[in-house]
């Protein structure tokens, strides 16, 4: 294969060469259909902010609200951005006023549930963690026990798209 695998270059070669062999066999499509037959039906930005909404109040009631959660057109997954969760700090008026936005590619408009929870999983982690660290990933865990496996199957798909093209 002449193409780097650049959403699995932290994993081992072991778990590459399994997944080249699955695009040249043409399985990998197959795999993740099998897996994730159908996508989600959250299409717009107001769904997403409630989507969002009941997760950050299941799993994080005392962080810092929201101003913005959208599907943003402009996150290129290329520069490995999924989605971005930006925090704001402006004085006005002599207050100090702050925003927590969160952005997810509009990639994930139309994917399977369990990759657009990946994602808000992983921004709403920011809220409180800034850092990939233990306590992220903890974190992370808390909110998706299943956080790892996703990440894993996310990058999967990606590489499906790389490789072959999109399946939804």
């Amino acid at each position: 294969m002449s193409k780097q695998l650049k959403y699995l270059s932290a994993y081992s070669t072991e778990v590459q060469a399994q997944v080249e062999t699955l695009i040249t066999e043409k399985r990998l499509a197959n795999f993740l259909l099998n897996k994730y037959p159908k996508t989600h039906t959250i299409a717009n930005d107001n769904q997403l902010r409630e989507f969002v909404q009941e997760l950050k109040n299941k799993y994080l009631k005392k962080s810092a609200p929201l101003s913005k959660v959208t599907f943003d057109n402009k996150i290129h997954v290329i520069n490995n951005a999924l989605g971005l969760h930006s925090y704001v700090t402006r004085v006005q008026g002599g207050k100090l006023k702050s925003k927590n936005e969160i952005r997810v590619a509009a990639l994930f408009k139309k994917t399977p549930i369990e990759f657009l929870t990946m994602i808000v999983v992983h921004e709403l982690a920011h809220l409180k963690e800034k850092e990939h660290n233990k306590a992220f990933y903890k974190l992370c865990l808390h909110m998706l026990p299943d956080y790892h496996q996703l990440e894993f199957e996310l990058r999967l798909y990606l590489t499906q798209i790389e490789f072959i093209g999109d399946i939804y």
